[in-house]
């Protein structure tokens, strides 16, 4: 008889536990960080009165993953009246280089101008129904992805149209500690690296947007709303915002971390691991043996990184549908990783282990990505990566000096 009555009594625990807890489910965590867009919509006496253009792609979203074209055109107090879309397109629906067209947005019925096609900058035509232009795009903190030239393109036609840009500033998932690579040749300038500055820069679209704004003579009007609650210590994840891709070759935070070393591999026949689920982090080429690169690389003992064997196939771009042998990547420790130093690490070890199957493209890509053409000469002239590394400390040094007058945090 006890014994009944204790399962009795232990099934009426279990179960009034499991009901309380059905009751009270798990609270929502908030962000940590709250977004430029975020902060606006507290501060919306800024557009009040004024008919706004927003330059935006997916990553436009609040902590809540509310879009902030959504935010924007449903608030009764602003009136948006017109989008742009930068490379990729609004809906981040192009893939790399890929033209974008001008089109009417479904959902808002806006007219959305590309600026990622015929024209990179927005003309007066573009312009004539705003009477101010929102930036609020979430940029992977690398020199050659394109979203911070089409803010300074718009930042341009802004002063030139007599318009006030405003940046929604976000987060560098880089963090905003970290300063590597080469400062850019102007020279070497493109819509894949436009200003001198390093390959890493750990700083803000927003910081970027002052910096251009006053070295490079733009001379906008210019506010930027600063994020609320942003270190610059912080990893991405540390914000507790969620991490929309940027662009359809950019999944996670993992990807943005390897990107600035391993995207410079886009500039020789490597493939870049376009075409798989690990696009930057898979490396690796038809003629590459995978055991015997993972082994070299493993052995440079680089910062923060190690190298896994690995094969794989890419359903497009470079040996698209081909079997290819390399090396996955994993950052053990995303503070002392040099992703800089890492890529021009793989690029000379593949170069010197396999010189008659490695070639740069003749495209002149890989030195539009660097900044400069002194990087791959000294590669091919059998340069230590260490004497690379130690010539643009140098450049670093004096791009810090002119970095620190346009910390905002």
């Amino acid at each position: 008889m006890r014994k009944k009555a204790f399962w009795l009594l232990a099934g009426v625990i279990v179960f009034g536990t499991l009901t309380a807890a059905a009751a009270c489910p798990e609270k929502e965590k908030k962000a940590k960080v709250a977004p430029g867009i975020e902060v606006l919509m507290n501060k919306k006496g800024m557009l009040k009165g004024k008919k706004a253009g927003l330059i935006t792609n997916p990553t436009g979203v609040d902590s809540r993953l509310n879009s902030s074209i959504d935010l924007l055109h449903q608030d009764p107090d602003i009136e948006l009246t017109a989008l742009f879309g930068p490379e990729h397109g609004v809906r981040g629906d192009a893939q790399a280089g890929d033209k974008v067209e001008s089109y009417i947005d479904e959902k808002t019925g806006l007219p959305v101008y590309s600026l990622y096609g015929d024209t990179r900058k927005p003309t007066p035509e573009m312009l004539k129904n705003i009477d101010v232009l929102l930036f609020d795009i979430h940029d992977v903190g690398t020199r050659f992805y394109t979203y911070i030239y089409t803010m300074a393109y718009a930042m341009e036609a802004a002063k030139e149209n007599d318009i006030p840009f405003i940046v929604l500033d976000r987060p560098n998932p880089q963090g905003g500690i970290k300063v590597e690579g080469p400062v850019l040749d102007p020279n070497y300038s493109s819509f894949v690296g436009r200003y001198p500055i390093p390959l890493i820069h750990g700083m803000t679209a927003g910081e970027l947007a002052k910096l251009f704004n006053q070295e490079f003579n733009i001379g906008a009007d210019l506010t930027v709303v600063k994020m609320k609650g942003w270190k610059r210590r912080m990893s991405f994840e540390d914000t507790g915002l969620p991490f929309v891709l940027p662009s359809p070759n950019m999944p996670t935070v993992d990807t943005s971390a390897v990107y600035p070393g391993t995207g410079l591999i886009e500039g020789t026949n490597i493939s870049e691991g376009r075409g798989t689920t690990k696009p930057f982090e898979l490396i690796g080429a038809p003629f590459i043996k995978s055991t015997d690169l993972a082994e070299k690389l493993n052995s440079l003992k680089l910062s923060g990184i190690r190298f896994r064997a690995a094969s794989f196939t890419p359903t497009f771009s470079k040996h698209q549908n081909k079997l290819c042998h390399g090396v996955e990547l994993y950052v053990t420790n995303r503070s002392a990783f040099q992703p800089v130093k890492t890529g021009i690490s793989i690029i000379k070890t593949i170069h010197d282990l396999y010189p008659e199957d490695f070639q740069f493209l003749s495209s002149n890509n890989f030195n539009r990505l660097i900044g400069n053409g002194w990087v791959k000469t000294m590669i091919e002239e059998g340069a230590s990566v260490e004497e690379i590394v130690k010539k643009y400390e140098a450049e670093q040094k004096r791009f810090m000096d002119i970095r620190e007058k346009y910390l905002l945090y």
